[in-house]
């Protein structure tokens, strides 16, 4: 014979499944030091002011 399941459980079971996958995959994304988002922050300005220093301005006359 076949089990019986109280599908309101079934529902709110799937519900907490979802939402723990949801934080995990948050965490993965989002969960950094302050220590790191500020090293990124400062690899990011340091990219940008050697890209800037190494641009040519062609509107100069020689």
């Amino acid at each position: 014979m076949a089990e019986i399941i109280n599908l309101r459980q079934a529902r709110k079971q799937k519900a907490r499944a979802e939402k723990e996958a949801r934080a995990e995959q948050n965490r993965i994304t989002f969960g950094r030091t302050k220590t790191e988002k500020d090293r990124t922050l400062a690899e990011r300005d340091l990219a940008h002011r050697r890209l800037d220093s190494h641009r040519r301005d062609d509107n100069e006359k020689p």
